[in-house]
């Protein structure tokens, strides 16, 4: 509906004072304004400076996917590797038919990205592969509405990892490199063979595999959210901020550029005590469980909260010390 305005006849003074009135209303709501909603609106400035750090860990030195491997992790992927044959089928039978499909399709479809190529997309790639001290692989930009990020690495080829437009348009460029650093640990990881077979099921791609049972298929799933929880760990070394990891996160779950400058990192984090406490009865652990047991992924807020955790603990900060003699000082944007 539109509404037609009338001609102004007010008078200079009364412009004046309107003027005045309205400026000193501006002052009192922006002083007024909660914090983080001030934050917000400077985030992007601040994540242009990797979120206010001085220098950062430009090389984890003879880092190990298991320096930084999730616990559950550990425990699943042993789990997977005492059932007889899934293994081999992996590597023998399922993965060169997916690695060749893939690799059609992606070099078919999507742009590689390189020096001529994206190129500021392929530094944020170098620098993340060098930070976690691992040979880059390709990477693919793939025109999708949906926001999402996949790897694959089976049959002696080289690796490569795949990102959606619709990520790229959602995430600032820092948050982008973070869900590169995630893709690359499941490189560094090593754990092809069995992303694969997960992501396979987690498609609905089942006839696929028609061999496997409904306990091997629920245990795939359990490892590849297990999985998740480990690269969202090397998304941290790379970023060596927390907040850049959890905005991406919660972007993801709810995010959209309109309003990104709006969401609230500690708000999210407030979210997931939230739904830890609400799940802390024996009721809410069972419908815990039952909401995530087909998941291919955790849910946002418990990886958040798992990132937030990590950060703060002995462990990160160790891998952090221990290299400290290759911080790199970054450059400050005026």
């Amino acid at each position: 509906m539109q509404v037609a305005l009338a001609p102004s006849v007010w008078s200079r003074q009364q412009r004046s004072d309107l003027d005045h009135s309205l400026h000193t209303k501006a002052r009192t709501a922006l002083k007024q304004a909660p914090k983080a909603q001030l934050a917000g609106a400077s985030i992007s400035r601040q994540w242009s400076k990797a979120g206010a750090l001085n220098s950062r860990v430009a090389k984890f030195q003879n880092l190990d996917g298991d320096d930084f491997r999730h616990p559950l992790d550990q425990q699943n992927t042993r789990l997977l590797k005492v059932l007889p044959g899934l293994e081999t089928m992996a590597k023998n039978v399922l993965g060169p038919v997916a690695e060749q499909v893939l690799l059609l399709e992606n070099i078919g479809t999507s742009v590689l990205v390189g020096p001529e190529q994206l190129p500021s997309l392929h530094r944020l790639l170098i620098t993340a592969a060098s930070t976690l001290q691992m040979a880059p692989p390709d990477l693919y930009i793939k025109q999708n509405p949906v926001p999402n990020a996949y790897t694959l690495a089976i049959g002696g080829r080289k690796p490569f990892i795949v990102v959606h437009t619709a990520l790229l348009e959602l995430l600032e460029p820092l948050e982008v490199q973070a869900v590169i650093a995630h893709e690359l640990g499941h490189l560094k990881c090593n754990h092809g063979v069995w992303l694969t077979m997960a992501n396979v099921l987690a498609t609905n791609t089942q006839s696929v595999l028609p061999l496997l049972s409904g306990a091997v298929e629920e245990g795939l799933l359990r490892w590849l959210r297990a999985a998740e929880l480990t690269c969202d760990r090397a998304a941290l070394l790379v970023a060596q901020d927390h907040r850049v990891v959890i905005s991406a996160l919660m972007k993801l779950a709810g995010g959209s550029p309109k309003l990104n400058a709006e969401l609230n990192v500690e708000a999210f984090l407030r979210q997931a005590h939230s739904y830890n406490e609400a799940t802390s009865t024996p009721f809410g652990w069972y419908i815990k469980n039952a909401q995530t047991r087909a998941l291919s992924h955790p849910l946002p807020v418990l990886r958040a909260q798992e990132v937030d955790t990590w950060a703060a603990s002995s462990q990160y900060r160790a891998l952090l010390a221990k290299n400290h003699l290759h911080r790199q000082r970054l450059p400050q944007k005026q």
